[in-house]
């Protein structure tokens, strides 16, 4: 009998292995799905991964339910890939699996209810179990996650099961399909109206019937049938739209045997053919570094493009495009931000037209399935534009990989498995295919500059804008003398007020940069000191004024802005900080003749809102974009002439090695928004601390200075470039069983490891979800061996988890965190 291995989107530790009926013996091939039993009752969408003739072990395989598909969903290396992914950032095979993969594509079966109508109604029961029973009684079929919202419960399972043994519930599982392809209903002329002679008597016969005459006339006209041109497919809803008919008079057609329906799959993507241009010439210092690039790319698999913002990287990355395209590759061009990808796409649609494809966690799950079958089909995409999700689409032959604003932390995923850095996975991607790789960048991480200058990556830099603009003037605002002066109108300084004035005078447009979002980070009472804490997790809850709600941006609890404190009952709670929210209510009160617009999470939720805000200020409709880290990403706004940054400090007093480099990325690349194309740009940097060593370089553009601070720092404690960090996180319910259980693990990773261990340590935010949370952080030097570091930790890990009292610790590793 023919066996094959499959892996399950389950966080499981194997892959499993399943029999293979006579009927599919000779269809099985590796990169297929099929649907497979597991558990008790359960059944999942798996992928081959394995074939072979060899039964398991320790078990006895089950055969596969069906096989899904007439030819693999993946393509030569994806599953390579994904190995790599899962052993170098220490995640099981099927959360990978579960991350690559839409969810379209993975059919798996949901538990089903339905109340047994001859059960024991004399039976006592608990007040939630009556809440089940009471939903169940309309006698339909809910699913487990239905039963969940209408009782109010996270987890509802431990009540049914109780139900099942007393006979009150049936529980099934049943498949459901998650992709379903979008059909639409057309319109044609039925077999026997199809010729001109039949026509004529049809033309003669509905003399008295002039909507319906009309209405055959410019369906005839639309569909060009009787012209020599090629008949045009029309639906019935483009049909009624372009003739002002109504569906009755639609339907009289139908009814004489003129017209008839037919269904048709359409894709719900825009494939439609687009004039494209060519691309703009480059500049003399742009072809430059273009030939300089192709240079690299010639001893080098990766090259560093280090140019000032403004400099006109995205038409070389253009020109670097169609060369790939030119040479029959595909490329892939990486963005940290859905909001980069709308921009983007306009511009790269005028050059490319529908060879280019975007892919990006706004669309539905429907159309992510479409563009992956799209690339699997070989229907068009040649390149795909997109954030972190996209390095697992399933590219034919890729020639090149962009990973423009390459130090973004956007790139790194944090939660859930895998925690894989986009950048890093993309440059190895590209070596499986055999792909060159560029990363591009203003404001280089220290790690890929320290690549770079080594020799491990090529480097180009480009030191000249665009049309040799000067780099803004940045002016520092001392904050901490504007209050000491009461000089401050809420939280702008006089200077950075003045120059808001004068930019709307001018009709120019203006970027507020503020990285918090919400209307305040906490209420206090100044009374008692009180502050809202969140019931899930150890952190204070957001001031949304708009929503009059206080929000936990962890795990989204929320609840009302109370008016008096409920701690000490006096009407003293104030709020404390300030966010994005906060400086919209202050723009609309000191400037009410500008319109004002805020970009951040609370206000981008759906696809079309990134369209919306970006399209509206390109356009001038908008005067002020305030905005958190969004705003700060490689947009190109040709009006903006004044950047307020308008609290620097958060940024430089987070406790964590990377934070001065943060602060310096955003501050740079938030400046380089101002001033970008006709006059040079101004930016306003509020702060209680001028002097400080970041905000002297942001004020120079010294990246240099910059870099060469921090690596020597990083050297003397250890940290990236020189080190490699491996972060374990526990997490318990119960406090004192954390406690000891971290202990624990920190103990015996000393015993391998020695000094190289940190911890364990309580993070600041030492709560969620009402987990307690302990860190233990491991640098290793980079002649070191990270698998078989991996491995011992795993080793621990596992020994931890099969101790007594321990078992329901959670233990995650984060390889290289960010």
């Amino acid at each position: 009998m023919k066996f094959v291995d499959v892996i399950l989107p389950l966080p499981l530790g194997n892959t499993f292995t399943y029999g293979v009926p006579d009927e599919w013996s000779n269809l099985v091939q590796i990169g297929m799905r099929v649907i497979v039993p597991f558990g008790k009752k359960k059944m999942y969408t798996g992928i081959i991964c394995l074939i072979h003739s060899n039964p398991p072990k320790h078990y006895k395989a089950k055969e596969i339910i069906y096989l899904l598909d007439e030819k693999p969903i993946l393509r030569f290396p994806q599953l390579k890939f994904w190995e790599w992914i899962s052993t170098y950032y220490q995640a099981y095979i099927g959360d990978v699996f579960k991350a690559a993969v839409p969810s379209g594509l993975k059919i798996e079966s949901e538990t089903q209810v339905r109340l047994n109508p001859d059960f024991d109604k004399e039976l006592v029961l608990s007040e939630k179990e009556y809440s089940i029973v009471d939903t169940l009684a309309d006698g339909k079929i809910k699913r487990v996650q239905e039963l969940n919202q209408i009782v109010d419960q996270r987890n509802t399972m431990p009540i049914l099961k109780i139900l099942l043994e007393k006979g009150i519930v049936e529980i099934s599982e049943e498949l459901t399909e998650k992709y379903r392809p979008k059909v639409e209903t057309f319109v044609r002329l039925t077999e026997n109206a199809a010729s001109e002679e039949r026509l004529k008597e049809i033309f003669a016969a509905m003399n008295r019937a002039k909507k319906q005459l009309e209405l055959l006339m410019k369906y005839l006209d639309y569909s060009k049938i009787l012209s020599r041109n090629t008949t045009i497919e029309i639906s019935k809803k483009e049909l009624l739209e372009k003739s002002g008919a109504t569906d009755s008079v639609l339907k009289g057609l139908v009814d004489k045997g003129v017209l008839e329906f037919y269904k048709k799959e359409v894709g719900r993507l825009d494939l439609s053919e687009l004039r494209t241009e060519k691309p703009y010439p480059l500049a003399d210092f742009q072809q430059k570094g273009l030939n300089e690039i192709k240079s690299q790319f010639l001893q080098n698999q990766v090259v560093l493009l280090h140019g000032i913002t403004s400099s006109g990287k995205t038409e070389i990355y253009v020109h670097l495009i169609r060369q790939a395209l030119e040479d029959k590759k595909q490329v892939l061009y990486l963005v940290p931000e859905i909001a980069l990808t709308t921009q983007l796409t306009s511009r790269l649609k005028r050059i490319f037209g529908n060879k280019l494809g975007i892919y990006h966690s706004k669309f539905s799950d429907a159309e992510r399935v479409e563009i992956w079958d799209n690339l699997l089909n070989n229907k068009g995409y040649e390149v795909i534009i997109g954030v972190r999700s996209s390095i697992f689409l399933p590219f034919r032959q890729l020639g090149l990989i962009i990973i423009d604003e390459e130090h973004e932390s956007s790139y790194k995923q944090f939660d859930p498995s895998p925690r894989y850095h986009a950048r890093n996975a993309g440059i190895v991607l590209a070596s499986m295919h055999g792909a060159k790789t560029l990363l591009g960048t203003a404001t280089p991480a220290i790690e890929s500059y320290y690549n770079a200058k080594t020799g491990k990556y090529g480097l180009v830099e480009l030191t000249t804008r665009f049309r040799e603009m000067e780099l803004p003037e940045i002016i520092v605002a001392d904050t901490k003398d504007a209050y000491k002066r009461k000089q401050m109108e809420g939280h702008f300084t006089p200077i950075l007020k003045e120059k808001i004035e004068k930019a709307l005078s001018n009709h120019e447009q203006i970027i507020l940069f503020q990285n918090r979002r919400g209307y305040a980070p906490y209420l206090e009472c100044t009374s008692c000191a009180y502050v809202p804490k969140c019931v899930n997790c150890d952190v204070s809850l957001t001031v949304h004024k708009y929503l009059n709600k206080l929000t936990c941006h962890y795990c989204g609890y929320t609840d009302k802005i109370p008016e008096i404190c409920p701690a000490c009952n006096t009407p003293n709670l104030v709020n404390r900080g300030f966010g994005t929210e906060q400086i919209e209510q202050e723009v609309v009160e000191f400037f009410p003749q500008a319109r004002a617009i805020r970009m951040d999470l609370d206000t981008t939720r759906s696809k079309k809102s990134y369209e919306k805000i970006i399209g509206d200020f390109e356009s001038g409709d908008i005067d002020i974009l305030i905005g958190t880290q969004m705003v700060t990403k490689g947009l190109d706004f040709e009006r903006v002439s004044l950047v307020g940054i308008l609290n620097a400090d958060n940024m430089l007093h987070f406790p964590d090695f990377r934070a001065h480099e943060r602060a310096f990325h955003l501050m740079a690349q938030v400046s380089g928004r101002a001033g970008r194309k006709n006059k040079r740009g101004t930016v306003i940097l509020q702060t209680s601390n001028p002097k400080h060593p970041i905000i002297e370089q942001v004020l120079n553009n010294d990246y240099t200075a910059m870099y060469n601070m921090q690596r020597d720092e990083r050297k003397q404690f250890r940290y990236p470039p020189y080190y490699r960090l491996i972060k374990i996180t526990l997490r318990h319910r119960d406090f004192k069983v954390l406690d000891k259980a971290a202990a624990e693990m920190a103990k015996n990773m000393f015993k391998v490891f020695g000094e190289r261990v940190l911890g364990p340590n309580i993070p600041m935010v030492s709560r969620i979800q009402n987990l307690y949370i302990k860190n233990i952080l491991l640098k290793l030097e980079l002649n070191a061996s990270p698998d078989q570091a991996k491995n011992i930790i795993q080793t621990i890990s596992n020994n931890i988890l099969t101790t007594a009292g321990y078992k329901s610790v959670r233990i995650s590793l984060d390889v290289d965190p960010l």
